[in-house]
């Protein structure tokens, strides 16, 4: 028996409708896991529950995941860091002191927002608490603050080469089936995916758009009623969230560099580890006997492409981490006591993201392995149905975006989404690929790049999505208001990320969906500015 047939799609499916139900995505995924195993063990409660447990602890034994674990920790570890010494803000306030415009104010918000991208809650809480006191003074709204610290969140996060989300969706994609079949490495894809993000592209374009040209909508008039001195926020939304009292300090020895130097370092470091990895790699101790000759075995390029992301990152991290509390406390911004504490704050924060991970990997195991290997055989079902029953390639991209958007908009989550659409996504495409003589990579690419553009939406812009709540917070905005005021901006990216993925499916090519969504997004925005422009507060 190769697959358990139509039964085999109960747990994902089970697992969407609680999410959408209950907005817990981990109790959701974990009631997933458990009917995966409940079916494989005959319908056994008691074997299934053994088996959940055995399945989350196989999880944590494999080497890359538990590296990429360690990794995630080690950012939040760093982020921690960043927080307790004020080095965001003092970044921020030398950013704020070159600009003096209000439309200078909004693009170095932007600007700032893009490059801190390697965690998107600490994105809204450090730019949204240094950047609130000049944008007031510029007469910027709450809700615009608000809405820039959003779409310079999850969209930056998921396009940034490091980050946590990178590895997240590298793991998935790693573990999904077909993947072995494309030739290239995890992290190699995901910088082909890039381009074919459509959502993140159009989310963080839209920012400029409103900048440079002009808002529309519920936007428009919160930022006439800020310019005509109305009030930064429209109280009929209710009170502001309040403002941040912990997670940002003020301190007045820490210093822009301080914030610049360790994320270079960080990112200097990765770039350095990518093909060192490869190459210690290599040393078989027969043919290779060190490092030198490792290097002239390889081009730099072969390296990059065959390196195992999770060690480069995990050193990455490692090293950051050990220079930047000596940095700190040489400094004098921390105590060894300070670093401690603020390294434990760090990692806490990160644990939820990885108890959603870890099921993630759960419940991608047990519904793609196949039954003589304790699982459920999904990927080989679907892969069976799409390419017997007819489907369409060109549909599937914008089939899975608008998927992948109303699970993720009603849940409020991205992780969780990538977690229940790429391992869905992945074996369809590359099976539909093959039966129609499509292009492997290509298909393959736009289809996954549908998936995570659609997970974007739902965490750029659901009311219940934490990064929502925490640009709210972070910008002192009513949260009602927040909400309000960027869903058309969201929704219009969303309708034109459709449209691209209609047409690189079509064209079965990620350049050619990119640019008629840009073509789409340029002239639709003028018109849609035009017809939704207030002329009044």
């Amino acid at each position: 028996m190769e697959h358990y047939g139509w039964l085999s799609l109960l747990p994902p499916v089970l697992t969407v409708i609680l999410a959408l139900l209950t907005k817990e995505v981990v109790f959701s995924l974990f009631t997933g896991v458990f009917v995966g195993y409940l079916i494989v063990n005959n319908w056994n409660p008691l074997a299934a529950l053994i088996g959940t447990t055995d399945g989350i602890a196989n999880s944590l034994n494999d080497s890359w995941n538990i590296r990429i674990v360690l990794f995630c920790a080690l950012l939040g570890a760093f982020v921690g860091l960043m927080q307790a010494t004020g080095a965001a803000h003092a970044f921020g306030k030398w950013m704020a002191s070159k600009v003096k415009s209000r439309k200078g104010t909004l693009i170095i918000t932007w600007l700032f927002g893009i490059f801190i991208f390697i965690d998107d809650y600490f994105n809204s809480l450090t730019i949204g608490t240094v950047m609130r006191p000049v944008t007031d003074e510029q007469k910027i709204s709450r809700a615009k603050l608000a809405y820039i610290l959003d779409s310079t969140a999850a969209p930056v996060s998921v396009l940034a080469p490091i980050s946590s989300w990178v590895v997240t969706i590298m793991s998935i994609i790693k573990g999904s089936d077909g993947f072995s079949k494309l030739g290239v490495s995890e992290f190699t894809f995901f910088i082909m995916l890039i381009p074919i993000n459509l959502y993140a592209i159009l989310a963080i374009l839209t920012v400029l758009q409103t900048t440079l040209r002009k808002d529309f909508g519920p936007m428009a008039k919160s930022e006439m009623r800020a310019l005509n001195g109305i009030g930064l926020y429209d109280e009929k939304f209710g009170q502001p969230t309040g403002e941040i009292k912990e997670g940002v300090v003020v301190k007045e020895r820490a210093k822009a560099i301080d914030m610049v130097l360790p994320i270079l370092v960080l990112v200097g470091l990765a770039v350095v580890f990518f093909p060192i990895t490869t190459y210690l790699g290599a040393i078989d101790g027969e043919t290779v006997h060190n490092f030198s000759e490792a290097v002239k075995s390889m081009t730099l390029k072969d390296a990059f492409n065959n390196t195992d992301a999770s060690k480069a990152l995990f050193y990455a991290s490692i090293f950051t981490l050990v220079f930047s509390s000596i940095y700190f406390i040489v400094r004098g911004l921390l105590t060894i006591q300070k670093v401690g504490e603020a390294i434990i704050n760090g990692i806490k924060s990160m644990v939820p993201a990885l108890v959603i991970l870890t099921l993630a990997w759960t419940i991608g195991t047990v519904i793609k392995s196949s039954p003589e290997d304790g699982g459920l055989g999904l990927s080989k079902f679907l892969a069976h149905v799409v390419t017997t029953g007819g489907f369409p390639l060109w549909a599937l991209p914008v089939v899975v975006f608008l998927i992948a958007a109303a699970i993720s908009f009603a849940t409020g989550t991205s992780w969780g989404t990538f977690s229940i659409m790429i391992p869905i996504t992945f074996p369809i495409a590359v099976a539909l690929a093959e039966k129609t003589g499509a292009d492997l990579l290509n298909s393959t690419l736009v289809a996954v790049g549908a998936a995570i553009g659609g997970a974007i939406f739902g965490d750029h812009c659901s009311p219940i999505s934490d990064t929502t709540i925490l640009s709210s917070t972070g910008a002192s905005c009513p949260h009602l208001e927040h909400v309000a005021t960027q869903i058309p901006y969201a929704v219009f990216a969303m309708i034109v990320s459709a449209i691209g993925y209609l047409v690189a499916g079509l064209f079965d090519s990620p350049i050619a969906g990119l640019i008629s969504a840009l073509i789409v997004f340029f002239v639709g925005y003028e018109i849609v500015a035009r017809a939704f422009n207030p002329k009044e507060a």
